[in-house]
């Protein structure tokens, strides 16, 4: 792949106006997942990463690879079991916890110092480490630089008006010659009510429509 931005058949639809209120607070987040709430989870992996991996990956090994907003996706333990370091975040502790427990993995959890209330669980063979936290309070953390990040929805799910900051602490995680392989839906918020995002200080929430791949290498992150 050259360094170029490959984006399928999305068309952008950039009035931010009707989709200002659709946001919900951390709460409100964390109750979703203990009513279980969360139809944008697949239990048997996202189709578009299964269909792109090879790709993705580049038959590179050991690669450090981010997981933004990962809840307790399958495709985390893909690529630990593959040998590479999986590093997520996510709000809701019970997501990470599920996580862990569905995956049959052993974890230990730590407080994270430079964020009050927060904490990091961790794998017991110390290749999966996730962070619960606010997404945008993670770059008081050092958590080092990545060779892939998988955004599963991320991106979608952050409230329009906070993309340039969600992009820029993206940016601020990679690697050169890194790859962004990213999951977005195409539809008009004029037409379709589409989701609720969750309010993070800036925002975040889910949809299903009209999914499509952007596959983005060096600092084209996202066209």
């Amino acid at each position: 792949m050259d360094d170029t931005s490959t984006l399928i058949d999305v068309k952008e639809y950039p009035d931010t106006e009707v989709q200002k209120n659709r946001v919900l607070t951390l709460e409100e987040w964390r109750e979703k997942w203990v009513d279980g709430k969360i139809g944008f989870h697949q239990e048997q992996g996202h189709q578009l990463l299964k269909k792109h991996l090879d790709t993705f990956l580049k038959g590179e090994n050991v690669l450090r690879v981010f997981f933004p907003l990962c809840g307790k996706a399958v495709e985390m333990k893909w690529f630990a079991d593959r040998g590479h370091c999986v590093v997520g975040v996510e709000i809701s502790e019970l997501g990470i916890r599920e996580f862990f427990t569905e995956q049959n993995l052993s974890y230990s959890e730590e407080p994270i110092m430079e964020i009050p209330g927060a904490k990091v669980f961790k794998s017991s063979s110390g290749n999966i480490s996730l962070y619960c936290c606010n997404l945008f309070d993670l770059p008081r953390v050092n958590i080092g630089k990545f060779d892939r990040i998988w955004d599963r929805g991320a991106l979608v799910a952050v409230n329009p008006g906070d993309r340039k900051c969600y992009t820029d602490i993206m940016l601020s995680l990679t690697r050169k010659g890194f790859r962004y392989l990213l999951a977005v839906l195409s539809y008009d918020p004029t037409k379709h009510p589409g989701c609720k995002r969750m309010k993070l200080d800036h925002r975040e929430g889910n949809n299903q429509q009209n999914q499509k791949a952007a596959y983005g290498m060096g600092e084209n992150i996202c066209k």
